[in-house]
C-alpha cells in the first residue's frame, strides 16, 4: 500500500514530464519546418499542464518538486517553444536560406528569443507573486505560446488573407516578440478563465469572454486561436481600467 501511494504521488510529476517531452518535440518539429505541428504539440502541453494541475489537486500530492518541474517543463513548452516558431517564421520573412542563421551572421534572429527569455522570468516571478493565487498579473505563457501558434493555423485557413501579412512581415513579427515580452511581465491584471459560478453578477468576467469565444470560434474556426487570446487581452485591460473608474467614484463618494 506504501508502495502504491508512493507512486501514485508522482502521477502529476509524470504528467508534467509528459508535458515537457511535447514540447521538446514542439522545438524539433519547429527546426523541421513542420509549424502546424509544432503548435499542436504546444496545444497537447497546454492540456497536460492543465491536467497535471488538476491530477495534483484530486489527489492531494503537492509536492516542492512537482512545483519546479511544472516551471522548467513551462519554460521550454511555453517559452522557448513558440520562440523557435517565430525565430521560423522571421527567417522565411526575410528569405534567408535554412542553411543560414545566427551564427551565419543574421543576429536580427536573435529577436524572437526575447520571448523565451521573457517567458522564464515570468514564470519566476509568477512563482514568488503571491497576489497571483486567484488571476494574472501580466499575459499568462500558455497565452502566448497559444497567440503564436494560432499565427501558423490563420495562415493556412480559409482567413489567411488576415494572417499572411502579418507572418510575412519582418517588421510586424519583429515588433509582435517584443509586445508579447512586454505583456508577459507588464502590470495588467487578467482575469483568472475559471468559471467558479453560473450566476452572472459573479462570473460575468469569464461568461462574457466565453461567449466571445464562442462567436469567434464560429466565424474564424481554425484561425480563431491568436483572435481569442487577443479578446483576452483586450476583454482584461477594459475591466482593469473599468475596475480603477469604479474604486476611484467610490472613493470620491
Amino acid at each position: 500500500m506504501a508502495n502504491l501511494n508512493r507512486i501514485t504521488r508522482h502521477i502529476p510529476n509524470g504528467i508534467t514530464l509528459m508535458n515537457l517531452l511535447s514540447g521538446c518535440l514542439s522545438v524539433v518539429a519547429a527546426f523541421e519546418g513542420k509549424l502546424e505541428l509544432a503548435g499542436l504539440l504546444i496545444i497537447i502541453s497546454g492540456i497536460l499542464d492543465f491536467l497535471d494541475g488538476f491530477t495534483a489537486r484530486l489527489i492531494g500530492a503537492y509536492t516542492q518538486l512537482g512545483k519546479e518541474l511544472d516551471s522548467l517543463s513551462d519554460v521550454v513548452s511555453f517559452g522557448v517553444a513558440p520562440a523557435v516558431i517565430l525565430y521560423h517564421l522571421l527567417r522565411l520573412s526575410l528569405g534567408i536560406d535554412v542553411c543560414q542563421g545566427i551564427f551565419s551572421g543574421h543576429l536580427i534572429l536573435l529577436i524572437p528569443f526575447v520571448v523565451a527569455v521573457f517567458s522564464s522570468l515570468r514564470l519566476g516571478l509568477f512563482n514568488i507573486d503571491e497576489r497571483q493565487t486567484s488571476s494574472f498579473i501580466g499575459l499568462p505563457t500558455p497565452a502566448n505560446a497559444f497567440l503564436i501558434i494560432g499565427l501558423v493555423f490563420g495562415t493556412n485557413s480559409s482567413w489567411a488573407e488576415i494572417f499572411k501579412p502579418i507572418v510575412s512581415s519582418p517588421a510586424v513579427l519583429m515588433v509582435l516578440s517584443f509586445v508579447l515580452s512586454f505583456l508577459l511581465v507588464c502590470e495588467l491584471p487578467m482575469f483568472s478563465l475559471k468559471i467558479k459560478s453560473l450566476k452572472p453578477a459573479v462570473a460575468f468576467k469569464q461568461l462574457t469572454f466565453l461567449a466571445g469565444t464562442i462567436v469567434i470560434i464560429a466565424i474564424f474556426q481554425k484561425a480563431s486561436l491568436s483572435l481569442i487570446i487577443v479578446w483576452y487581452i483586450v476583454l482584461s485591460a477594459v475591466y482593469f481600467v473599468w475596475d480603477k473608474m469604479i474604486k476611484k467614484e467610490e472613493r470620491n463618494g
